[in-house]
């Protein structure tokens, strides 16, 4: 090869680098663009079920709370009106946590909810006509308090499950 001919190539290798190098990067900064979007929609998608897990646990834990503290204040002759308001109240913010996650949560965690409702829907039945004084034969507090029992593992499950969706472990 003469001088002339290499002087030649090296001028045309550099004009065309010189013409694709914008071509590369622009199309490395696409990649990038799509990489960190797809990113920040996995993050915005696990905030959202982190948010959801803790208004649904919370939601279900007061649920919870406010039965056996209706069923106790039943037994003693001290239930209120306002304590029935704030039974119905947190009845009512369960329901919604519930139904909020069944648009964003696996089914596994679903099913766990069910359990859970299952037996905090029962409560809320009893205590309701505990309550206005129509027990069914056999319904008790003593009983419903038993019964109520059956949540913590519900509660505890669902919890746990929960945990390992958003990759807690211990």
């Amino acid at each position: 090869m003469t001088a002339a001919i290499t002087a030649m190539i090296t001028a045309v290798v550099g004009v065309l680098g010189t013409l694709f190098s914008p071509v590369l990067a622009q199309r490395l900064t696409a990649r990038q663009r799509t990489e960190d979007a797809r990113l920040a929609g996995e993050q915005r998608k696990f905030e959202e079920r982190r948010a959801q897990y803790t208004a649904m646990n919370r939601a279900s834990r007061q649920f919870h709370t406010l039965l056996k503290d209706a069923l106790h204040r039943i037994r003693d002759g001290v239930y209120t009106e306002q304590e029935r308001a704030q039974l119905e109240e947190a009845r009512l913010d369960h329901r919604d946590r519930y139904a909020e996650a069944q648009m964003i949560v696996p089914e596994r965690i679903l099913q766990a909810s069910r359990d859970l409702n299952r037996v905090l829907a029962l409560g809320d039945a009893a205590i309701k006509r505990l309550d206005r004084g129509l027990a069914r034969d056999g319904e008790s507090v003593e009983r419903a308090l038993e019964d109520l029992r059956a949540a913590d593992p519900c509660l505890d499950t669902m919890r746990e499950l929960m945990r390992q969706d958003l990759g807690v472990t211990d």
